[in-house]
Parts: C-alpha cells; sequence; structure tokens
C-alpha cells in the first residue's frame, strides 16, 4: 500500500476561537418539595456554574477583540413554571452572567450574548415536558408560529449572533422560541366575530 500523504505536510494553524457556545443543561420535572438540597444543587452547577465556568475558561483563550461567547438559556429564566423551581433559578443566573459579563468584558471586544431555545423537537427537554403525542399537540397548538422548533433553527440565531451582522450585539437573551414565551395562542384570532 502506498505511504500517502497530505498535500500540505505542515501543522494548519487555527489560531484564536472567536465562537464560543455554554450549552450546559440539567432538567428534571419535580414539585420544590420533592427536590432535595442535593438535586436543586446539581442542576444550579450543571447549568449555572457550567456557564460561568464555561466563559471564564473561554476568556483567556478566545480571540480579543472578535470573540461571540453565546450561553443556551431557557424560557424559565424569566417565566416560572411549576416543577421547574432549580431550572427557574439557574438559568435567571445564567442571564445576569450572560449581562454583566457583556457589560465587563465589552472592552475586550467580547461580546456575550444568550439563546433561549422554546420546545425543539428531538430533543430530551421535549421527551421530558412533552411526553405524549398529546402533550406535544398541546404544546403546538399554544404556540405562536404552530410548530416545534427545530436544531437548526437555534443554529441559525447562533450563526446570526456571532457574525457581523450581529456585530453590534451583547448582552441580549434572544428569544428563539416560536412565540411561546408570549403566552396561549391557541385561540382563533383571524375570524372576526359575527355580529
Amino acid at each position: 500500500m502506498p505511504n500517502w500523504q497530505a498535500p500540505h505536510s505542515e501543522p494548519m494553524q487555527l489560531g484564536a476561537p472567536t465562537v464560543v457556545i455554554a450549552g450546559a443543561a440539567g432538567n428534571f420535572m419535580a414539585p420544590a418539595v420533592a427536590i432535595s438540597p442535593n438535586g436543586f444543587k446539581t442542576v444550579v452547577d450543571i447549568d449555572l456554574l457550567g456557564t460561568y465556568n464555561v466563559f471564564r475558561a473561554a476568556y483567556d483563550v478566545v480571540a480579543k477583540p472578535g470573540a461571540s461567547l453565546i450561553a443556551i438559556t431557557a424560557p424559565q429564566a424569566e417565566q416560572p413554571l411549576p416543577q421547574q423551581v432549580h431550572v427557574c433559578a439557574a438559568k435567571a443566573g445564567v442571564n445576569m452572567v450572560v449581562k454583566v459579563l457583556a457589560m465587563e468584558w465589552g472592552k475586550a471586544g467580547i461580546r456575550v450574548n444568550a439563546i433561549s431555545p422554546g420546545p425543539i423537537m428531538g430533543t430530551e427537554g421535549v421527551a421530558r415536558m412533552a411526553p405524549s403525542d398529546a402533550d406535544k399537540a398541546a404544546w403546538t397548538e399554544r404556540t405562536a408560529v404552530k410548530r416545534f422548533g427545530t436544531p437548526a433553527d437555534i443554529a441559525n440565531a447562533a450563526i446570526f449572533l456571532s457574525s457581523p451582522e450581529g456585530s453590534y450585539i451583547t448582552g441580549t437573551i434572544l428569544d428563539c422560541d416560536g412565540g411561546m414565551k408570549l403566552g396561549d395562542a391557541s385561540g382563533d384570532y383571524l375570524t372576526a366575530p359575527s355580529r
């Protein structure tokens, strides 16, 4: 067998990272009376401390100026949800980490934002929070765009935030949720009432 060699034998130099995404998430459905202190702490450790640790480590190696740091948060950061006290607290902390770091690191040319996804088909979150077809249908009906999101929807939001088109955006929590955060959109609002 011939000894094949790549046309360029010198190692490729990539340079400092320009995009870092912290997507840590831990979740389980439980009322507060059923969550142990360790269960609460575990979700806070994964979501909040995990995001901070990723960003803090990234600061030392990313391109300055020019880096875009993106956290994946959740609607529960701003919208209380029963059986989600641990996630609500952790993701609210993630949102504040994003905003504070945007203020502190802007001078270094680093932008820090977050994406708050709604229900994304094929994810563990949808499997846990809408386990049945009836649950999924009810959730879809309440969402303004009448569908679940896709991983590509979130990827496109991240691409935008990291692109030159997003270069003036920092400290922002971008809702990418099909209008879920707006509230229940299941009514018929396109038919004029009869008189």
